[in-house]
């Protein structure tokens, strides 16, 4: 590459996890982009190239460079947000997830029909989001096809990466009647109008990309699931449900079909290797080598699990398997906008899974003897295995992936994320910042290269 093949050179030591159990520091490079934010070159500071081709771009004004004590990583993959949900944030989590839809969350989400209601919201919810370091939000939106055009638009203009699904939800008897599609083929239509008019908006190479969102099975008709499984495979688009979540869910599917939700979503053709499944508490071992069959995600979400899941997602379990895991703040079932909380609710969640919760048990009879998740382990999921969920190349990087990224700056002021020179290695600098780095720590964000929130 010569020194006019490029749009942007960004230079400064990062921090990325490949892959699952390996952190890489690498150590003042120059991060060369192209014209659509993707990765080309990465040239550490011994390279001979890397002289010429920093002065070049200092010269053309597309050069940035991170100061001493800032570190890059990159952006955060939030693979599970209820869009509608955003007012409610941090309130109405005292009932079981039934009684929860129908007394709180039902009745929010029917507002965003007043699209203006839905432009205030959202406009704020994105700009909120993005600052707090989520580069791509995988979001259910609600029920109507226009308020999740408006949540689309909020997007390409604060520039964050979203995938977005107008939620389908036909049946009479687990949705109310002012909130629901009035029939499986009005919900098939109404999610081919959405899907056909966002991608018209979004253009070529999107950032914004449509998702088949039936709710969950409990309020989706055996029809409904169907078309939707084979709208998704006519249209080639992302799927996301929500699956196994809450003992009443659990039995709920049971009771009328006789499987598990893996099972059911397969057999309705809406597990393929772009899945994203939320929550899957209660998966079995069979449900699991489905998932891997199909190439299908968990969207894994601590927060909210804690209230509405009744069990503990069996995390290491399902990587060891190699099922494909992310994370997700399930706002507002979760009450953090932060995919950091998230992250190091995932990291608690499995301390408390592998140490048990019995006292009167000796320590090797406490817990079931798996090993809970490392620091590395758990910045993966929130970023490198987030990318890989989607199917997408983000989350890492490396050549031919596109540069979302985030700067972390040590020793803000009124941040926790401190950095002291003589005494942090590399190494310690990493566990430090996934520990304790918050929106006060985030100087600069970008997606597909570009700044964002300037």
């Amino acid at each position: 590459m010569g020194t006019a093949d490029f749009a942007r050179v960004i230079t400064g030591t990062a921090f990325h996890t490949p892959a699952r159990d390996r952190l890489e520091v690498l150590e003042d490079h120059a991060f060369v982009l192209d014209s659509t934010g993707t990765i080309t070159q990465m040239l550490p500071a011994g390279d001979a190239r890397r002289t010429e081709l920093v002065e070049a771009a200092r010269s053309r004004g597309v050069l940035e460079e991170l100061p001493k004590g800032s570190f890059l990583i990159p952006g955060l993959v939030d693979l599970h947000i209820h869009a509608p949900q955003w007012p409610q944030l941090g309130k109405a989590l005292d009932a079981p997830l039934e009684v929860w839809l129908h007394k709180y969350t039902f009745p929010m989400e029917a507002r965003f029909a007043d699209t203006a209601f839905a432009a205030e919201v959202y406009d704020e919810m994105v700009a909120t989001l993005l600052a707090h370091g989520t580069t791509t939000a995988v979001y259910f939106g609600s029920v109507e096809v226009e308020p999740n055009l408006v949540l689309a638009e909020a997007c390409l203009r604060h520039g964050q990466r979203a995938l977005i699904g107008k939620v389908a939800m036909d049946d009479p008897d687990n949705c109310p009647p002012y909130y629901r599609d009035d029939s499986a083929q009005a919900g098939l239509d109404a999610t081919r109008r959405f899907i056909t008019e966002l991608r018209q908006m979004a253009g070529e190479d999107p950032l914004v990309l449509p998702v088949v969102t039936p709710r969950f099975i409990p309020s989706c008709s055996d029809e409904l699931l169907a078309g939707l499984g084979a709208l998704a495979k006519e249209l080639d688009c992302h799927v996301q449900t929500h699956c196994s979540e809450s003992d009443w869910e659990v039995g709920h599917v049971a009771a009328r079909l006789g499987q598990t939700d893996c099972e059911a979503l397969s057999g309705h053709g809406l597990l393929t290797e772009r899945t994203v499944l939320a929550h899957s508490n209660f998966i079995t071992e069979d449900d699991m080598g489905l998932l891997c069959a199909h190439g299908s995600a968990v969207a894994h979400c601590p927060m909210s699990n804690a209230y509405f899941a009744n069990a503990v997602f069996p995390l290491r379990q399902a990587l060891e398997r190699g099922v494909k895991v992310g994370l997700g703040t399930d706002i507002s079932g979760g009450f953090s906008p932060s995919l950091f909380d998230a992250a190091r609710h995932a990291l608690m969640a499995s301390r408390h899974a592998a140490s048990g919760t019995d006292p009167s048990l000796p320590p090797e009879a406490r817990g079931p003897g798996s090993r809970p998740l490392s620091t590395v382990e758990t910045f993966w999921l929130a970023t490198a295995s987030g990318g890989a969920a989607l199917d997408l190349p983000i989350g890492q990087f490396a050549p031919g992936y596109r540069f979302d990224a985030l700067a972390i700056e040590a020793n803000a002021p009124g941040s926790g994320f401190r950095h002291y020179a003589a005494l942090d290695a590399p190494e310690d600098c990493f566990e430090k910042l996934v520990l304790t780095a918050d929106r006060g720590a985030i100087a600069r964000i970008w997606v597909d290269g570009t700044p964002r929130l300037d």
